[in-house]
């Protein structure tokens, strides 16, 4: 069973930028693909970010193309989110999500992975 963490969730204002890191315990991530979802108060699950362990391909949803970007970061072992000139609309409770080492190929789709982490909240605001 993998166990994944969020870590670097806060209250930041517009404009601010943080740094999400995905780890997990006892394994590496280096084989998975990683999604990164969100979701605010009263709204479904957002697939936001995802990097394949087949061919390395990186997907974005349009509401935060050119704002986030997903890496890994092999030598810790982690996938990580920075997230660039946050926005109100942003605040939401982040997880990741992993597949089960099957190769799955960049998908936004929730329902496509196995394994989720608690999540960790971000707020956007003044």
């Amino acid at each position: 069973q993998v166990q994944l963490v969020e870590s670097g969730g806060g209250l930041v204002q517009p404009g601010d930028s943080l740094r999400l890191s995905c780890a997990a315990s006892r394994f590496t991530l280096n084989y998975y693909t990683i999604g990164w979802f969100r979701q605010a108060p009263g709204k479904e699950r957002e697939g936001i970010a995802c990097i394949s362990s087949r061919d390395g391909r990186i997907k974005y949803s349009e509401s935060v193309k050119g704002r986030f970007t997903i890496s890994r970061d092999n030598a810790k072992s982690t996938v990580d989110l920075q997230m660039n000139d946050l926005k109100p609309e942003d605040t939401a409770v982040y997880y990741c999500a992993a597949d089960d080492l099957r190769g799955l190929e960049a998908s936004l789709m929730s329902w496509e992975y196995d394994y989720w982490g608690q999540g960790t909240q971000v707020t956007v605001s003044s």
